[in-house]
């Protein structure tokens, strides 16, 4: 599935803004890396290259808005095109993957982390990237069940 080690970088692709994550080079934590402006189309996409080429990233996973019935509606349309034009700038794998819900998870998450409302605005695209990532991460490497770290109820006999 990946094609070389490194760090996996996310995008939430909005009209406005995108928000942009990073993994670390194990591939085991996400961070919310920045915010980059949605326009001009191809100077985001310029943006974009430069962060990857500057974090040496390997993967890029975008997050694709379904419907909450699980289809492609409009706004993941214009999502998968924006993603054919930046494949064209960039040469590493691109995966596509579910970000429904995300942004009203990063929201929640700032709140309870006593983040101010003009705090919220400014990080909500990076924080839902990282969510993004942390979720693309989870279903990848799902965490080992107990049974895998041996049975140690004679341990406390």
């Amino acid at each position: 599935m990946t094609s070389e080690p490194g760090r996996i970088m996310a995008l939430d692709i909005g009209r406005k803004r995108i928000g942009v994550a990073l993994s670390d080079s194990l591939r085991m934590f996400s961070s919310p890396l920045t915010t980059v402006g949605g326009q001009p189309r191809h100077a985001a996409i310029g943006k974009i290259a430069a962060l990857i080429r500057q974090n040496e990233a390997t993967e890029l996973v975008v997050g694709l808005p379904l419907t909450l019935s699980g289809e492609v509606g409009p706004q993941a349309e214009e999502i998968n095109r924006f993603v054919a034009e930046l494949a064209e700038q960039v040469h590493i794998p691109i995966h596509m993957f579910d970000e429904r819900l995300t942004t009203a998870e990063a929201q929640r998450v700032m709140i309870e982390m006593g983040m101010k409302p003009e705090q919220r605005k400014a990080k909500i695209d990076e924080m839902a990237a990282s969510i993004i990532l942390r979720d693309y991460l989870s279903a990848r490497h799902p965490p080992p069940r107990p049974s895998a770290y041996g049975d140690y109820d004679d341990d406390f006999a």
